[in-house]
């Protein structure tokens, strides 16, 4: 019954750190990405997302250093299909930045552009997430940003699953060939 009782309390204090070591999907992503803009001597890319009409994804690369990802509506699709078209892809990544439809701009700030970091090692700087009017660094301290445990992960979480959709429709871009 004691080694029960044991068990039982360990698996209940190591639950939050294992939540944290869920595995994230985008740091496979952004090396395939990457992988494929090497190839291609590119340092932006940009695609349309099928899912929602007029919502558009691009991305910046400064290789070994960061990838800069942007999706949000845009205003005037035809005019984004039309840059699309002409392969004109960092005017596309500026437009989202800049000039969105009001609350649907995801920026994503991947740091070494290895994919999200819940939590960075040593003094590494933290990737970070602007969704909306909302900012999140993931710097590991989620007494700062004024959150349990278990919202950090959650937004962690909710926040590498738009990543990794943006990534996959900008590697899929990429490997149309189009």
């Amino acid at each position: 019954m004691r080694r029960t009782l044991a068990v039982l309390f360990a698996a209940v204090l190591a639950a939050p750190a294992a939540a944290m070591a869920q595995e994230a999907k985008s740091p496979a992503l952004v090396k395939q990405l990457t992988q494929l803009l090497d190839q291609k001597k590119l340092e932006n890319i940009a695609a349309a997302d099928p899912a929602t009409p007029g919502t558009f994804v691009a991305a910046l690369y400064f290789p070994g250093t960061q990838l800069l990802a942007v999706s949000a509506k845009y205003a005037a699709p035809q005019l984004m299909t039309d840059r699309l078209a002409k392969k004109d892809y960092q005017e596309i990544y500026v437009d989202l930045s800049s000039a969105f439809v009001a609350g649907s701009k995801v920026l994503v700030m991947d740091i070494y552009a290895d994919g999200l970091v819940a939590k960075p090692k040593g003094d590494n700087p933290a990737d970070s997430v602007d969704r909306g009017t909302s900012s999140t660094a993931f710097d590991g301290d989620w007494k700062k940003a004024k959150l349990s445990e278990a919202e950090y992960t959650k937004a962690f979480d909710d926040a590498d699953t738009v990543y990794a959709h943006i990534l996959e429709l900008l590697i899929g871009k990429l490997r149309s060939g189009t």
